[in-house]
């Protein structure tokens, strides 16, 4: 897997950092938007929004297809990486029962995050490993060397949030499955996470690829519950659009990215164009709105992510009952609103439930 860092964002009072498929980036929330202005408390949003997933044994809601599961095999490398002896003890014949003591031997000596990675697995089928070591090619930044960090001690808050996030999508998507007209189609779950740490730096908070999802323990993004389940969102929205590949080109580049270019062509990087047009408020040091930031791959896949992480963000306060937020981003710039149907029609079951303009 070929990684390399992509531009350091900031937004208004908020230092960021968060990724793309494959290649780390840095987004994240920033202020004045919805969830930055007013966020629930993490046990609030918790309780909330959990309700009783399926077990991982358990089939999909049917509008969902069934994801592939995370065999015994894949488990063992993504929790003992480089050390596929330590794993010695665990021979049970049934690859669940395996995995379970997997998880138990990994996690030994520290019996909450254990309980809290059986329960994720449990409910969703998805593994909390690590990452391997590597140097990142961070670009201008230089190298950036990344290290496994188990999500331990100091670092246990991010497995619980990484926990409340896949219970609060769970209640997301059933409530959008209760109401879809087609099938949903958006996977989001099961997930390898890969925890790690970046030596020194705060630098990429996270990145996904091929159905994992690389969490920086050390992450400028990290810092809140509310944070982290919209980064989550986002990065899995990157691995839901490559799995659309159609030759080189990913989701978004085919059905998004006429609309993209002829925004680009319309303001070039001029914030004060682009505005209108960002789907989420986060912007480029130097530069410009994250999602049509020039050096940064294809940018139209950032486009598609922010514009489902704002469906995400606008849909799920509606779910909850919770104050609209405003403005709705279909009702700016007529772009917006066809950017919106055709992203609802192809992932959410073309449920919109945010009023009409």
């Amino acid at each position: 897997m070929i990684r390399f860092a992509k531009p350091f964002l900031v937004a208004p009072l908020f230092l960021v950092a968060c990724s793309a498929p494959v290649v780390p980036s840095d987004q994240a929330p920033a202020a004045g938007s919805a969830s930055a202005a007013a966020p629930a408390p993490a046990s609030a949003s918790a309780s909330a929004t959990a309700t009783a997933p399926a077990s991982a044994s358990a089939p999909a809601p049917a509008s969902i297809p069934a994801p592939p599961s995370i065999s015994a095999d894949e488990a063992t490398t993504l929790l003992f990486p480089g050390e596929a002896s330590a794993a010695a003890a665990c021979t049970e014949a049934d690859p669940r029962a395996r995995i379970r003591c997997l998880l138990e031997k990994r996690y030994e000596g520290h019996a909450s995050a254990r309980a809290t990675v059986l329960s994720l697995y449990e409910k969703t089928g998805s593994v909390v490993g690590v990452e391997e070591p590597y140097v990142m090619d961070g670009g201008f930044r230089g190298s950036i060397r990344i290290v496994p960090e188990l999500p331990v001690g100091r670092y246990e808050k991010h497995l619980g949030w990484v926990a409340e996030a896949s219970a609060d999508f769970d209640a997301f998507f059933d409530g959008i499955a209760a109401r879809a007209k087609s099938g949903v189609n958006y996977r989001h779950r099961p997930i390898s996470w890969k925890f790690f740490r970046s030596v020194g730096r705060t630098t990429p908070s996270a990145y996904a690829s091929g159905w994992s999802i690389g969490y920086n323990v050390s992450g400028s993004l990290h810092g809140s519950a509310d944070a982290v389940r919209e980064t989550l969102f986002h990065e899995i929205f990157h691995l839901n659009d490559a799995a659309r590949l159609s030759g080189p080109e990913a989701w978004s580049r085919k059905k998004l990215g006429s609309i993209h270019d002829a925004i680009l062509q319309k303001c070039s990087t001029k914030a004060a164009c682009l505005a209108p047009y960002a789907p989420m408020p986060t912007m480029v040091r130097g530069g410009t709105y994250y999602a049509f930031q020039p050096n940064n791959g294809d940018a139209v896949n950032e486009y598609g992510a922010d514009l489902a992480a704002r469906y995400y963000r606008e849909t799920r306060a509606l779910l909850r009952g919770d104050k609209p937020v405003k403005p709705a981003f279909k009702c700016g710039p007529e772009e917006n609103g066809r950017a919106w149907r055709i992203l609802v029609d192809e992932f959410f079951g073309g449920v919109d439930l945010v009023p009409e303009c």
